[in-house]
């Protein structure tokens, strides 16, 4: 079995549809979906739409921070994430609203955390940045593996017995085992405004026999997402930093 896992897509159609053909076309038999649908991109609708069908066939589907101020505002946001929510509330309906309002903080399946911010506190937003929020959180979880997103910045997390944790940042597209003697941490990057450097669209790959987790760039059409950004009349930096991955 194959898990692909998605987490801030942001309202980016063209990077949403270039992972989830790369999932399929990879044989992918499980979705899951990390929170921050909406946000950002020009395509708030597409993107939840897309995401309903996906929990309606199966998938599972967590709460993002930008998902859950569309309901509750953050005043802790800054203002062009303000700017761009004040403008995403404007596109949904109600049914919009609803599914994002019924979302769950984390959902657990088979020794599996899924969570969009962290595992200690997920409504609370804190992200994992290093070796020291990821241990709090593994210490809180008592599921061997985590799975979040929130940084936009792919990372890999793990811990042992009377070790401390261990951190690195995993290579485009190739597998990482993930020892069953260890607990995990995986920070899946981001489908739709990815921030570390590389604009290619990035989701995570679970494989079992053995299990592994490849983080898979994926190219796509991030100047049609840009010119759609600028269109809606979106703040000017949302676009440009789709180009340039920061």
């Amino acid at each position: 079995m194959s898990i692909a896992l998605f987490s801030d897509i942001h309202a980016n159609r063209e990077a949403f549809e270039a992972c989830l053909s790369d999932a399929r076309r990879r044989g992918a038999s499980r979705f899951v979906l990390l929170g921050d649908y909406v946000g950002y991109g020009a395509d708030p609708v597409w993107v939840l739409e897309t995401v309903a069908d996906l929990v309606a066939k199966g998938a599972v589907a967590v709460l993002g921070n930008h998902d859950a101020a569309v309901g509750t505002p953050d005043t802790a946001m800054n203002p062009v994430a303000t700017a761009a929510l004040d403008w995403t509330r404007r596109q949904l309906g109600t049914v919009h609203k609803t599914f994002l309002k019924n979302l769950p903080l984390k959902v657990v399946e088979e020794g599996r955390l899924y969570v969009h911010a962290n595992g200690w506190a997920p409504g609370d937003w804190g992200y994992i940045t290093s070796a020291v929020e990821a241990e709090r959180s593994m210490r809180v979880a008592p599921q061997q593996w985590t799975f979040c997103g929130h940084t936009h910045v792919p990372a890999l997390y793990h811990m042992s017995p009377q070790r401390p944790p261990g951190a690195f940042s995993p290579p485009p597209n190739k597998p990482v085992p993930l020892a069953a003697s260890r607990r995990w941490l995986a920070v899946l990057g981001s489908v739709g405004q990815p921030r570390d450097g590389n604009p290619a669209a990035c989701y995570g790959l679970l494989e079992h026999s053995p299990l592994c987790l490849t983080m898979v760039r994926v190219p796509y059409d991030a100047e049609a997402a840009a010119r759609k950004v600028a269109a809606a009349g979106l703040p000017d930096s949302l676009g440009r930093r789709l180009l340039t991955g920061r």
